[in-house]
């Protein structure tokens, strides 16, 4: 790896600083909301907040509140990359992919071609590099896509609070989209949010985006969300 790829191990291998990151996901955040977010002290808070604007994940900036007084020190992730890693007893391999490009969205994979199991080492090294071309196909094909989700993640969060407004509802719609489904639980670990607050927030973001609430797992209600995409009337959770 260069010296220049950014180390997101040892920035991401600390669960505060995961938390502070996903928060920041769902908007640009001063200090005191951060410190509120996450269960350790404001001076741990600075600390990991100090470590990822020094390592360029984030950036810093004064911005004036909506009421009198003094301005607000807020916080924004600057980077947009994917970071890709293999961990094998032969492989230890990562690379971060800029997402602020347009890639090639089309690829035709082929590993028919691939000897993997000739005993000539010449041959065995040619069979790695074409594999690593492979390799590399797949790899622009998910930093397509990874920037396609992006920029469709940044307009959902944009139609949201414009038309909603409810940071709250955002945020639990936000970690919903990106893991497929969350328990009530975890989300009130996130959120630092009681678990029936967590559970009052998601019927309320229900009337706007059909979820699934079910024995203390939320996701999306996809069959509710087509049939509002197609027109029909919503019946709601039975």
């Amino acid at each position: 790896m260069g010296g220049a790829e950014l180390d997101v191990f040892y920035i991401l291998g600390n669960r505060v600083r995961r938390d502070l990151l996903s928060h920041l996901t769902c908007s640009e955040c001063y200090f005191s909301f951060l410190s509120s977010r996450v269960n350790v002290s404001s001076t741990a808070v600075a600390k990991h907040l100090k470590i990822m604007e020094r390592e360029g994940i984030l950036r810093s900036y004064e911005k004036e509140g909506p009421f009198i007084g003094p301005s607000r020190k807020y916080y924004e992730i600057n980077i947009s990359k994917t970071f890709v890693t293999t961990v094998t007893p032969h492989i230890f391999w990562y690379r971060g992919l800029d997402l602020n490009g347009a890639p090639a969205e089309k690829a035709t994979i082929d590993l028919s071609a691939v000897n993997t199991e000739s005993g000539d080492l010449y041959a065995q090294v040619e069979g790695f590099l074409q594999l690593s071309r492979e390799l590399n196909k797949i790899l622009s094909l998910l930093q397509a896509v990874e920037h396609k989700r992006n920029r469709l993640m940044a307009r959902i969060k944009e139609t949201y609070l414009r038309e909603i407004g409810d940071m709250t509802q955002l945020a639990i719609l936000h970690y919903v989209l990106l893991n497929g489904e969350v328990t009530v639980d975890e989300l009130s670990d996130r959120l630092n949010l009681k678990e029936r607050e967590v559970l009052v927030k998601a019927q309320e973001l229900d009337r706007f985006i059909p979820l699934r609430i079910k024995e203390g797992v939320i996701k999306i209600d996809e069959e509710r969300l087509k049939q509002r995409i197609g027109g029909e009337n919503d019946a709601g959770e039975d």
